[in-house]
């Protein structure tokens, strides 16, 4: 018995241990590639491939040219800091020098180290050297720049979201960017205000389309996510002009609609946007809710006049931006006509699932930013 666990306790050291450097891998591989970690171990790696590939070379030449040796510089350009790849860079030099001695003058045959090879594993350097600096100066290492702008991305989701509903009312919506981004000039905030009474949504799109569009809408989302709720309805556009005003950018005016929806009743303040489109489902035929404001960003001071509407049950409104019902074919009246006609489709069957379905059936190939909110009463 006495022996018995002895081994037992020496299997659970060794799978405590075995644990431990599981660990400390996983956790040296996560700083690595988040940019926290040092490039060490991939400097031995890729140290460790420039004499196998010279190995290879000399004696399988007819299968390894010299300009292999590019795939280790390649590589320490995408993962190494400048200082580490000056390194790796004397490391290949003297490959290709062990190379030319072993394998004789160019002039004797081919599979030898000629003049272009070294040319395009020096241009190889030199390119890959510009892109470690140009990564240093910026602060960013590679691998971490993705890890980054997948964390804003999902940040910017995730402020999307719009908080839980009441029993019997739903929603939908859908982010569509131009040129098939993943980033967007389009975004929406929403909070509970009022003790949660009150449901606060901003629709915003940002002058412009694409990633330029989407730097700015990516400042402006953090910004408006912290007025929304802060300020009293009304005071949330004017706040929101003022802070456009400020950045003084050479492309700063934007478009916002903000609605304020406390039980059926709610009021909606536009800021130069396309009017919201409501489904009266008494009559069955839409409606454009239209509220005075200008653009923010243009001019202090202004200015935004609310409308005010009510959602009985069954009745269904939609916000949504310019580029899902505009473009060069097709005016702005007959975008709208396009979108309700695809909407009534939706009208029997409930409209879960509708927005990307829209978006598709109305501005599929659009090349602009695209953002489409529906809210639904049940009846």
């Amino acid at each position: 018995m006495g022996h018995g666990g002895g081994v037992d306790s020496i299997k659970a050291r060794w799978r405590k241990s075995a644990h431990r450097v599981r660990v400390a891998l996983r956790k040296s591989a996560v700083d690595y590639f988040r940019g926290d970690g040092s490039d060490t171990l991939a400097l031995a790696g890729l140290l460790l491939t420039v004499p196998a590939f010279t190995l290879g070379t000399i004696v399988l030449p007819e299968w390894i040219s010299p300009a292999a040796l590019v795939l280790p510089i390649v590589a320490g350009a995408l993962l190494l800091r400048p200082a580490s790849l000056l390194g790796l860079y004397a490391t290949c030099a003297a490959g290709l020098i062990v190379e030319t001695v072993a394998l004789g003058p160019y002039t004797l045959g081919p599979a030898r180290v000629t003049p272009g090879t070294v040319l395009v594993v020096a241009a190889c350097g030199f390119f890959g050297l510009l892109i470690a600096q140009f990564r240093a100066r910026v602060g960013v290492p590679w691998r971490r720049g993705g890890t980054m702008l997948f964390d804003l991305r999902e940040r910017i989701r995730v402020q999307s979201a719009l908080p839980g509903l009441p029993q019997g009312w739903h929603h939908e919506m859908a982010l569509r960017p131009a040129g098939g981004q993943s980033f967007s000039g389009d975004f929406v905030v929403a909070a509970r205000t009022n003790g949660g009474r009150t449901l606060e949504v901003v629709l915003t799109d940002v002058s412009g389309k694409g990633m330029d569009a989407a730097s700015r809408a990516l400042l402006l989302s953090g910004a408006f996510g912290g007025l929304l709720g802060s300020l009293p309805p009304h005071g949330f556009l004017p706040a929101a002009n003022g802070y456009l005003l400020r950045q003084d950018w050479d492309e700063g005016f934007a478009t916002s609609i903000h609605l304020v929806l406390d039980s059926g009743d709610y009021e909606l303040l536009s800021a130069g946007h396309l009017p919201a489109l409501q489904l009266n489902a008494g009559t069955g035929c839409w409606e454009e809710k239209s509220a005075e404001g200008p653009l923010l960003g243009v001019y202090d001071g202004a200015a935004f006049d609310p409308v005010k509407g009510a959602l009985r049950p069954g009745d269904v409104l939609m916000l949504f931006t310019d580029g899902l019902v505009e473009s060069p074919e097709r005016d702005l009246t007959e975008g709208m006509d396009r979108l309700t006609g695809e909407a009534d489709r939706y009208v029997p069957a409930g409209f879960a699932g509708a927005a990307w379905h829209l978006i598709e059936a109305v501005a599929k190939d659009v090349n602009d930013d695209r953002a489409l909110l529906i809210l639904t009463r049940d009846a």
